[in-house]
């Protein structure tokens, strides 16, 4: 399958918001200068360090809200190995949040909820969400492997200990999202927690032999598929599928793009701001996945 990456650019100016089409520079290796991602997540950022503002597509109120902090943590990843202070006042401000248990609410109470999805207005932000702190610690953890002061922030050790504790007390199949951000959470964790080894193997019980994990509650026919759960080669969630599948998963990822160059966004959107937002973002990460499994 080739991926048209010209067709790619050509979506990515016409459609995608400023912060995605710099990420797109970066990926493409256009530019080494982090300095113009970084002046683009500032537009989502608030004075306490956290992020809002619609960094994530679908919760467009401004106020700091956990799932923009997972989206922030890409960036940093992106342009490793530079450190950016403000990763680190994320991590306060995450800290500052975080319940006793060391877990992330699902979502912080809302200022506007207009073009919010209904699954962040009704979060109860008491109780700690295995969902949102265990995709926001992998990101996060991702971006301690070139970042020494995010590694050593005590934020991410609670969050690391809360996430290895609500997954070793399941006890029966995750909601689809759940269980692909704890296997996700445990891939990264694994080289340095001897006990996500075990882990692991315990959710492997509830990933089918396919990859294909429907989502309850989503549109009629939104599933995830392996590279949702295992994004990386090399790595341990790999093991979880037959190699036929992971590759069967890259073609049916690199058959999605679209005639205008972008890759498709199969999951509800709330607004049409939020549904270009998520096309731009997603363009990227289907490009980033198709070259780290060497099909670009």
């Amino acid at each position: 399958m080739n991926v048209d990456l010209s067709a790619a650019d050509s979506f990515m100016a016409t459609h995608a918001r400023v912060l995605d089409r710099r990420r797109f520079e970066l990926l493409m290796h256009r530019t080494t200068d982090p300095a113009a991602v970084l002046a683009a997540l500032d537009g989502y950022r608030n004075a306490d360090g956290g992020y809002g503002w619609g960094l994530e597509p679908d919760l467009r109120s401004p106020e700091s809200q956990p799932g923009a902090a997972l989206h922030a943590f890409e960036v940093f990843e992106d342009i490793g190995p530079v450190r950016a202070p403000q990763a680190v006042a994320l991590c306060d401000w995450l800290e500052s949040v975080s319940l006793p248990d060391g877990g992330l609410p699902f979502a912080l109470p809302l200022s506007i909820p207009a073009g919010t999805a209904p699954w962040w207005q009704g979060a109860d932000p008491t109780v700690s969400a295995l969902q949102i702190t265990s995709v926001t610690a992998a990101a996060a953890l991702r971006v301690a492997a070139h970042d020494p002061a995010v590694a050593a922030h005590p934020w991410l050790e609670r969050a690391t200990r809360y996430c290895l504790t609500a997954i070793e007390a399941l006890d029966q199949a995750p909601a689809a999202y759940v269980l692909a951000f704890a296997v996700r959470f445990l891939d990264v964790v694994h080289d340095s927690r001897p006990e996500a080894a075990n882990l692991l193997r315990h959710l492997s019980a509830y990933v089918p032999a396919d990859g294909r994990v429907r989502v309850e509650g989503g549109t009629e026919s939104e599933t995830l598929h392996p590279l949702d759960l295992a994004p990386y080669p090399d790595r341990p969630a790999r093991e979880l599928f037959a190699p036929k599948v992971i590759d069967a998963d890259l073609d049916r990822l690199a058959t999605l793009q679209q005639d205008d160059g972008g890759w498709i966004v199969d999951y509800a959107t709330i607004s049409p701001a939020g549904s270009l937002d998520w096309r731009g973002h997603t363009t990227i990460h289907a490009i980033d996945l198709l070259r780290r499994n060497g099909r670009i």
